[in-house]
C-alpha cells in the first residue's frame, strides 16, 4: 500500500536547526522513494525560525509551513500539523533531530503492514540532568496509573493513519495530551524503540518550571484523579475530629478536660491549610472548565508557505 506521509516537526525558536533538519529528512524520504510532505509548523518563534522555514519551502518542494500568530504551546502546533497534513497517515517528530528520521521508514513499513498507531518508545532518556530525569520518571508513573497506559517511555514520535487523526481532530478539548491521547484512541498499535539522539544544535526549550506547568496541565486535562484528594482529605480531617472529639468527651467526663491553647492553634492551622490545598485543587478545575467553554481556538495561523 503506497500512500502520501505528512512529517509534522513543531518548532518553536529552531532557526538554528531548520536548514539541516529539512535535508537530512529530504535525503532520507528520497532514498527510499516514500511519496512525502514535510509541515513544519512554527509556534510563534522569536528567532528566525519562520524565514528558515520559508528559504526551506522554496529550496524543497515538498517542504510546507504554517506560522501562528503567536506561541500557543507544542500541543496546539501538533493539532495544526494534524489539521493541515495533507497525508494519508502522518509521522510527528522534533525538529531537533533527537527523534531519529531514519525510524521513519520503518514506520511507514510498519503502516503499510496494517498498523494504524506506530509508536516509537524510548530505550533510554539519553544525556538528561539528574533533576529532569527525576521529574519525567515521576510525571510519567503518575500518568500511567491515572490512565492505565504505560506511558513510562512514551513520547511525541508517532506514525498515525489518517482515520486516527480524524479521530483525534474531532475531539474538541483545548487542553489536549497528543502522547496519551494517540494511545487512548486505540486502534491497531504496534511500538519501536528508538535513543534519544543528542540535539544537533541550540538548548532544549523546555526548562524545571515549564515542564512542571506541563504536567500539571496535562494530569489535569487527562484525569479527574486530583479532585479525589479533596475527598481524601475531608476524611482525614473527619477521621481526626472524631478522635479529638471521643478524647475531649472522655476528658470532660472524667472530670479532667483543660483548656488546650496550642492544641487548638495546630488543628486550626491543619484544617485551614487541607481546606486552602482543596479550594486550591478545585478552583484549579473550575479554571480549566472556564478556559473551555470560553470556545477560543487552539490556535491562529497568520501565514503559510
Amino acid at each position: 500500500m503506497e500512500g502520501l506521509l505528512s512529517i509534522i516537526i513543531p518548532s518553536y525558536n529552531e532557526g538554528l536547526l531548520i536548514d539541516n533538519t529539512a535535508n537530512v529528512v529530504v535525503d532520507i524520504m528520497t532514498e527510499h522513494k516514500i511519496p512525502y510532505e514535510i509541515l513544519f509548523v512554527d509556534d510563534g518563534s522569536k528567532d528566525d525560525t519562520w524565514n528558515r522555514i520559508q528559504a526551506a519551502s522554496k529550496k524543497h518542494e515538498h517542504v510546507r509551513g504554517v506560522h501562528f500568530s503567536r506561541n500557543f504551546g507544542k500541543e496546539s502546533a501538533i493539532t495544526a500539523g494534524l489539521t493541515y497534513a495533507k497525508g494519508d497517515c502522518c509521522v510527528v517528530m522534533d525538529c531537533d533531530l533527537q527523534h531519529p528520521p531514519i525510524k521513519i521508514v520503518e514506520m511507514y513499513k510498519l503502516w503499510q503492514e496494517g498498523y494504524e498507531v506506530v509508536e516509537a518508545v524510548k530505550e533510554d532518556r539519553g544525556e538528561e540532568s539528574g533533576i529532569h530525569r527525576f521529574m519525567a520518571n515521576t510525571f510519567y508513573k503518575i500518568i500511567s496509573k491515572l490512565t492505565n497506559i504505560d506511558m513510562m517511555n512514551a513520547s511525541d514520535f508517532k506514525l498515525l493513519d489518517r482515520k486516527v487523526m480524524l479521530v483525534l481532530l474531532n475531539m474538541k478539548e483545548k487542553n489536549s495530551f497528543f502522547r496519551a491521547l494517540s494511545s487512548w484512541v486505540g486502534f491497531k498499535t504496534t511500538q519501536i524503540p528508538f535513543r534519544v539522539a543528542e540535539r544537533e544544535a541550540g538548548e532544549s526549550k523546555w526548562s524545571t518550571k515549564s515542564l512542571i506547568k506541563y504536567a500539571i496541565l496535562n494530569i489535569t486535562s487527562f484525569s479527574s484523579a486530583p479532585m479525589q484528594i479533596v475527598t481524601i482529605c475531608g476524611f482525614i480531617m473527619l477521621l481526626i475530629s472524631v478522635v479529638f472529639g471521643i478524647n475531649s468527651i472522655v476528658q470532660y467526663v472524667n472530670g479532667t478536660a483543660l483548656g488546650g491553647f496550642t492544641t487548638v492553634i495546630l488543628l486550626q492551622l491543619f484544617s485551614s491549610s487541607i481546606i486552602m490545598i482543596c479550594l486550591g485543587i478545585i478552583g484549579y478545575y473550575i479554571a480549566q472548565i472556564y478556559d473551555e467553554i470560553k470556545g477560543r481556538p487552539k490556535f491562529i495561523v497568520s501565514e503559510e508557505c
